[in-house]
């Protein structure tokens, strides 16, 4: 899809002068109309429209490797933007399962405009909710969760940045990242329904943590401090 848009894109600039403006504009327009996957993305007829267009993101990297915010940025691989029903389960029914990936790699599904970065102007004054998985969990798991993001199950408005799905080798982390973080009773739904739609148990250890701890804190979450938080158990930062 996004290599027809190229094309398209390369034609266009290949019009005489006479026709540029012209094409210019019916370019633009073609856009806004959905032909451009990474903007605007629209249903398609007697589909069935979502709330929020979302974009799908990979990313994969070495462990105990450093990560800056810039290699972390260009690590992040973007699959595709959608703003339906049916488009959603036409990227998701090509997709590997979580549980299906190897080593230490990443799906984010967020709202589109919002990266999945703590950096991002949506992201940086919030926080996310975090649940580690023993294996063989994570894909029904992050199943479940975007399901119930993308049907506005958790009732907060528009606090919902997205939800992130990472393999690790010794286990598997989901999560789901909102706009204000010190917003308690928008974290405490948000933590309600999370063990409502993926009917956790009652003892399951969920953390909150906000983006500027992650920020001040090296590696994004590095062996060593998920080794610290398995053995000593993290305190619960409920609200």
């Amino acid at each position: 899809i996004l290599k027809d848009d190229d094309s398209g894109d390369h034609d266009q600039n290949e019009e005489n002068s006479t026709q540029k403006d012209g094409e210019k504009e019916k370019t633009e327009r073609d856009k806004s109309q959905g032909s451009s996957k990474r903007k605007a993305v629209v249903p398609g007829p007697a589909e069935h429209p979502l709330q929020y267009n979302y974009t799908f993101w990979y990313s994969r990297r070495t462990p105990g490797r450093p990560t800056s915010s810039q290699s972390y940025e260009q690590n992040i691989k973007q699959i595709g933007t959608f703003a339906s029903v049916e488009q959603f389960w036409r990227f998701y029914s090509h997709m590997v399962r979580p549980g299906d990936l190897t080593g230490h790699s990443d799906f984010h599904l967020f709202k589109e405009g919002i990266k999945p970065m703590w950096e991002d102007d949506a992201n940086k004054n919030g926080g996310k909710w975090i649940i580690r998985l023993r294996k063989g969990l994570a894909s029904r798991c992050w199943e479940n969760l975007i399901l119930a993001m993308l049907g506005e199950q958790f009732m907060v408005g528009e606090e919902i940045c997205g939800a992130v799905v990472s393999v690790r080798f010794q286990e598997d982390i989901i999560s789901i990242w909102n706009k204000t973080a010190s917003d308690q009773a928008t974290t405490a739904r948000i933590r309600d329904t999370l063990r409502r739609v993926l009917n956790l148990p009652p003892n399951t250890i969920m953390e909150y943590k906000t983006h500027t701890d992650s920020i001040k804190m090296p590696g994004r979450l590095g062996p060593q401090r998920l080794l610290f938080q398995n053995l000593w158990k993290p305190r619960l930062n409920v609200p």
